[in-house]
């Protein structure tokens, strides 16, 4: 079994509303899919969600990585080989982990498919029973934000994560606002995506809100500020959770020795794909802290491959893998019932593609064989 062609398809996923965290916002999603092929006729779905803020990747920048470097070292190469794989992704090209995802998550799929088996029992096997989410709310003014989340509580959400960063002040406020909504015993979840800069800000803030009852803080400082992050984490009775601070093995061992964190946020595009992402929930394991498998608004290809490694791992306690939610159009279709995401039990990451809509979305396409 070998790989002998791979297409990769620039698209935009149209999103509902816009996404607004604190360093940009969103008005549709640039995504990348390819379908990764074999000389045994199988087909593998994998997605790049590149985010220039996060990991230096561009959709542009992306595309053309893929295209040109990734793709072609990749092909005769048997999808089982995954360590190999990645060595030479890794030889070809230093960083770039959303364009190796892709090819990574496609790999997968292609095992779990050769195998007559879904992903998550090439992980381990099942060991949560079921797979919950947490309803995330953009960065709006207080009052929506709070309306929003009340609507979020009364549609059967028992969880809820917002977006802050924008403003120190309206930050307080933002938090104040959801929790009186949704009253004291809800699941609050606060991200400031780097927002607050610093400690001094990040303490300023969550002085004012220790009546709040929020369950973890994520990322209130800039990714680069470990420092930061441990004084915080130190200082405050809040769980803290690293996300930009954390791309891969060598991020993860200095998040350990720091003591900078009591949570991950692992996301397969920051870190290269499941098997990467794997060494990641093994490293916090040992460390004594849980993970949660994020997101970066993907469509159901990358969101189911979230999911099966979600579901296989102890360690990983929560996910926000509700990217597919956010569409208003999806290349597959991952399975939802409320708050929950059900995996079903074809093999591979069980999705079919819907091509019309993969070629209604595609802005470019290119296709690389063996020996062209």
């Amino acid at each position: 079994m070998k790989i002998t062609s791979i297409q990769v398809h620039a698209i935009r996923l149209p999103l509902l509303r816009p996404f607004i965290v604190a360093y940009t916002a969103y008005r549709d999603m640039p995504s990348i899919i390819v379908k990764v092929e074999t000389d045994d006729g199988l087909v593998g779905l994998g997605e790049s969600v590149p985010d220039q803020h996060v990991t230096g990747e561009s959709w542009e920048s992306t595309y053309a990585m893929l295209i040109h470097q990734l793709a072609p070292v990749v092909l005769g190469e048997n999808p089982f080989d995954i360590e190999r794989i990645h060595q030479v992704m890794n030889q070809t090209v230093h960083g770039a982990p959303a364009a190796k995802a892709a090819i990574d998550i496609a790999c997968y799929d292609l095992m779990g498919k050769t195998a007559g088996q879904p992903v998550y029992r090439l992980l381990g096997g099942k060991f949560h029973t079921t797979l919950s989410f947490p309803y995330v709310i953009s960065i709006l003014p207080p009052e929506v934000m709070a309306a929003e989340a009340k609507q979020a509580i009364a549609d059967g959400f028992a969880c809820l994560k917002i977006k802050v960063g924008a403003d120190l002040r309206t930050d307080v406020q933002r938090i104040r606002a959801v929790r009186a909504a949704v009253g004291p015993d809800v699941k609050l979840l606060v991200d400031a995506n780097q927002g607050w800069i610093n400690s001094a800000n990040t303490l300023a803030v969550l002085k004012q809100v220790e009546d709040c009852r929020i369950d973890w803080i994520e990322q209130p400082v800039a990714a680069a500020d470990l420092d930061a992050l441990s004084d915080i984490r130190r200082r405050v009775s809040i769980p803290v959770m690293v996300d930009e601070g954390l791309c891969g093995e060598s991020d993860m061992r200095e998040v350990i020795a720091r003591k900078a964190a009591d949570k991950v946020n692992i996301k397969l595009m920051k870190c290269g794909g499941i098997y990467p992402a794997v060494k990641l929930v093994h490293q916090a394991g040992m460390a004594g802290m849980e993970c949660q498998i994020g997101s970066m608004r993907e469509s159901s290809v990358a969101s189911a491959a979230g999911a099966h490694l979600a579901i296989a791992k102890r360690n990983i306690i929560a996910n926000e893998l509700a990217g597919p939610l956010a569409v208003a159009k999806d290349v597959a279709s991952l399975s939802y019932q409320g708050s929950q995401i059900v995996l079903n039990e074809k093999p591979g990451l069980g999705l079919l593609l819907d091509e019309a809509v993969l070629d209604e979305l595609t802005v470019k396409a290119e296709r690389i064989r063996e020996g062209l």
